[in-house]
């Protein structure tokens, strides 16, 4: 759709003359005489661009800058001015006009200068757009799951995003420890602004601490410029450093004191310098293990765990790995073009008696391959990698009924050959289980297993 323009002077050679040209480039064009006439259209219609002489009768430019102003509208103004007049241009500049052009009217610079204008609203309205899109893809309501387990995490998100708080988030590799970290960064007042997230793993550790703090030129052999970290790229927004237990003890060490002090000083100087950035750390290792092993410092892991966010494994959260399932079953039939309704119920079962060592992504890459293969309205066991056609079989006798109440006879079943096993010895049947105790009773009362 055409951008449509207010052109305003007082001089009708002038007008008349910028909306001829106007419209022959294919834009919308009214015009008014002076500010008061222009001041009129705009409340009874939308322009994206004021084209507007400074010295009018009634009403002058600048006047009708401010009264723009007042509106409230994302109508951008070009002021027309005669070089005498150019420091009223300037302060209307500063007032908020997108440009000037001075007289007489070059109208190849003014069609540039509007290009360029309406591209750079184009990128803007982009960027607000993709921020959006984002945002809701990290929104809480993204992040799969129903069970208890997962509603406790939920409401500790919820909780600390709207802090500056220090956020540790532990658990196994593949349980969406950064998908936690975007959600409480785009939940967050910080949302504007940049999220960075850095595997200290992946980073080898003569270059980390340059990395993360920057260097100055000449602080090392090959620094031949001055580089800015992640602490300064990250400035106003969150730096997720995922595999914190990997950063090097001395790197710790000048870690703390940012945390501490709020300040770092790149490498090769001795200038402090201020860091606004809100810090969420994440491991998959026992970091009190770490510590006992002087791996890791004590005083860091009490100054990074203000928060801590626990995420269950799947072997915790049995009833959400059919919605998983669902949703990269969604996710990839979209991206691969492919007809397919859904995931039978016997499939479904194999999904969620499989013993997931790889977690959510390995979940995620198991579903992305069964689109690959399916040449059926519905993905079946046979579609799965072939080690799951065993537990297929096995569980052959168990389809019928409804896959609600599959699942709910499946993990009451196995919980109980579970504690028979172990003589009801629960701390024992948790352990085996891979769930935590308080997960176990609440299973027990859930499932109503009298024990």
């Amino acid at each position: 759709m055409a951008e449509k323009i207010l052109v305003v002077d007082d001089e009708d050679i002038i007008r008349e003359s910028l909306s001829f040209i106007l419209k022959k480039e294919g834009y919308i064009v009214e015009e008014a005489e002076n500010g008061k006439v222009a001041y009129d259209k705009l409340k009874e219609d939308s322009f994206d661009l004021v084209i507007s002489d400074l010295e009018m009768p009634v009403m002058k430019g600048t006047e009708l800058l401010e009264e723009i102003k007042k509106m409230n509208i994302k109508t951008s103004v070009i002021i027309v001015t005669a070089f005498g007049s150019l420091d009223t241009a300037i302060k209307a500049l500063r007032n908020g006009a997108s440009d000037y052009i001075l007289k007489p009217v070059e109208f190849d610079e003014l069609l540039l200068k509007i290009n360029r204008l309406f591209e750079a609203k184009d990128i803007l309205l982009e960027n607000r757009i993709l921020r959006g899109e984002i945002q809701r893809n990290y929104d809480f309501e993204n992040i799969i799951g129903k069970s208890s387990a997962m509603k406790n995490v939920y409401q500790t998100v919820r909780t600390v995003a709207e802090t500056d708080s220090t956020i540790l988030i532990t658990g196994k590799s593949g349980t969406g420890k950064e998908l936690i970290a975007r959600a409480i960064h785009y939940n967050s007042k910080r949302k504007n602004k940049t999220f960075i997230a850095v595997n200290c793993g992946a980073i080898t550790e003569n270059l980390i601490e340059s990395e993360l703090f920057g260097h100055k030129k000449g602080a090392f052999t090959g620094a031949i410029s001055d580089k800015e970290g992640y602490f300064k790229a990250a400035d106003g927004g969150t730096l997720f450093l995922d595999e914190i237990s990997e950063l090097p003890l001395l790197l710790q060490v000048k870690f703390l004191r940012v945390l501490q002090e709020k300040e770092y000083t790149p490498v090769g100087t001795t200038v402090a310098l201020p860091v606004n950035v809100r810090f969420i750390a994440s491991t998959n290792r026992d970091l009190k293990e770490e510590i006992k092993a002087e791996k890791f410092r004590e005083d860091l892991y009490y100054r990074l765990n203000v928060v801590e966010i626990n995420l269950p494994t799947l072997q915790e959260r049995i009833e959400d790995i059919p919605l998983l399932a669902d949703h990269f079953l969604n996710k990839y039939r979209t991206e691969m073009n492919k007809n397919i309704k859904g995931i039978d119920n016997q499939a479904v079962r194999v999904l969620m008696t499989h013993k997931w060592k790889g977690e959510v992504r390995e979940l995620e890459n198991v579903i992305e391959r069964a689109v690959i293969f399916s040449q059926d309205e519905f993905i079946t066991v046979k579609d799965l990698p072939s080690s799951f056609y065993q537990q297929g079989n096995d569980l052959a006798v168990l389809n019928t009924g409804s896959l609600e109440e599959s699942v709910r006879n499946y993990e009451r079943d196995l919980i109980l050959k579970t504690l028979e096993s172990n003589e009801f010895n629960k701390e024992k049947t948790a352990e085996q289980l891979q769930v935590g105790l308080s997960t176990l009773y609440r299973k027990l009362k859930e499932l109503d297993i009298k024990s």
